[in-house]
């Protein structure tokens, strides 16, 4: 595999596309040997069928605030790769959302779907549309003419879409509802559904749940556990939430929590009414934390800073791409954090990675250790096609047994001559091969 000539082919067709870009190279790297050992791949033009989508759907949404006033957003579909089951990846609604980063994102989905053993291929889809500061009823509007565009193309068999940033149990009801009339059919075509109606306990927590689960198998590579370890934790939605809540439960302390305005510490650990308080920060579309050092004394704000800087033993980013740079690398390295596993979407810069796998400290790449989300959507379309609903622990356990076998997979593949793991090699290899060889058995279609 010609490596260098690939990418300067993808960068001529797809110039300014960082993040997509960037997520492709980093996979290619870790896969490059096995492609070279197997001249099959190279034959059947795999990698370059599997970069490119199998289709992206664009188109604008028009909708009309309480005001009266027109507004236009900018929409889209990615349908990137369906060779092992129905395209699966969530809906993103944020100010930042552009075709790269949904590229980016549908891409690292066909590789977390694929380690999650369940039959979901990859995409994603979304909107720079800001559902901050907006009414229900203006929400309500944007989500069903949203739908209207996008209805067509998904199904329970096709493309199965999911909540994320700025989409969650509210918007996916008014999207479920226009699709529903339009389609006259009640499907299980969307995940992260309320629990009246078709949803899965457990899943509004589901990716902060598998990624300390992530953690603690990792941790257990070195005979560690999360009890008694200090926990930096960014984000404050939904991910963050459910890590903080499993963190508590096996004996660790998460002590901070960030926005885009900075990060709180608080040493004594956020637990009982402060993990509440979590919920009451993102439901108040401040879209900041500072609020939670006014409401609890022991902690501490620091405006327009990231929690990478606080001593910790375990660090989980939870909020988006490239959270987490060199800088803070070294700064974690220094403070004796010995694993960082990635409860976001490509949190790290390739050089803070870099870092850690040279100090072989133990780092988890999203595409394994935030998997649990989208592993409880599958178990969620599984109860919507068996017209069942599964208790909290059952679920729970469900995911803990997908998580354990994602682990399972990156150290059949990571393992290196030393002994430690490389889990963003072991990630890539075991997500790539499974697709790479699903796509081999059905031809050039």
């Amino acid at each position: 595999m010609d490596l260098d000539r690939i990418m300067n082919d993808l960068e001529k067709k797809h110039p300014g596309e960082i993040e997509y870009l960037q997520a492709v190279r980093e996979v290619l790297e870790s896969i490059e040997d096995v492609v070279n050992e197997n001249p099959h791949f190279e034959s059947a033009g795999i990698i370059e069928r599997l970069i490119e989508p199998d289709r992206v759907l664009t188109f604008k949404v028009q909708w009309v605030d309480d005001n009266g006033k027109v507004h236009v957003n900018l929409c889209y579909r990615v349908q990137f790769n369906n060779s092992i089951g129905p395209y699966k990846g969530g809906i993103r609604f944020h100010p930042s959302v552009n075709l790269s980063i949904l590229k980016f994102l549908g891409f690292e989905q066909i590789f977390k779907n694929s380690l999650t053993t369940l039959p979901l291929g990859g995409g994603k889809g979304g909107s720079d549309f800001n559902p901050k500061g907006k009414s229900d009823s203006e929400i309500m509007r944007f989500c069903q003419a949203f739908m209207l565009e996008l209805w067509r193309l998904i199904g329970p068999n096709t493309d199965v879409p999911a909540g994320d940033i700025g989409v969650g149990g509210k918007e996916i009801g008014y999207m479920y509802g226009m699709y529903k009339k339009l389609a006259r059919e009640n499907t299980g075509v969307l995940t992260g559904k309320g629990l009246n109606w078709g949803g899965s306990l457990i899943r509004p927590e589901a990716t902060g749940f598998g990624t300390v689960y992530f953690a603690k198998e990792m941790l257990a590579t070195k005979g560690e556990t999360l009890n008694g370890k200090t926990v930096a934790v960014s984000g404050f939605g939904n991910v963050a939430w459910g890590a903080t809540l499993k963190v508590e439960e096996l004996g660790g302390k998460v002590v901070t929590l960030s926005g885009p305005d900075g990060y709180i510490h608080d040493p004594a650990g956020i637990t009982g009414e402060k993990i509440d308080y979590m919920l009451e920060l993102r439901a108040s579309n401040q879209d900041v934390v500072a609020p939670y050092a006014d409401e609890f004394s022991e902690a501490t704000f620091y405006p327009d800073a990231k929690p990478w800087e606080v001593k910790v033993d375990v660090a989980l980013p939870c909020a988006t791409q490239n959270e987490l740079g060199e800088d803070d690398a070294k700064k974690l390295i220094e403070n004796g954090c010995i694993c960082i596993a990635e409860g976001a979407n490509m949190p790290s810069t390739p050089e803070a990675i870099d870092i850690f796998q040279k100090k072989r400290v133990l780092f988890g790449p999203g595409k394994a250790v935030n998997a649990g989300g989208v592993a409880t959507s599958g178990l969620e379309m599984t109860q919507n096609a068996m017209k069942l609903a599964w208790t909290r622990e059952e679920v729970d356990e469900k995911l803990h047994h997908i998580m354990i076998s994602i682990h399972n997979a990156c150290v059949q593949y990571g393992e290196r001559d030393d002994e430690t793991i490389d889990y963003v090699k072991g990630a890539n290899i075991a997500g790539f091969l499974k697709v790479a060889n699903s796509m081999l058995d059905q031809g050039i279609v």
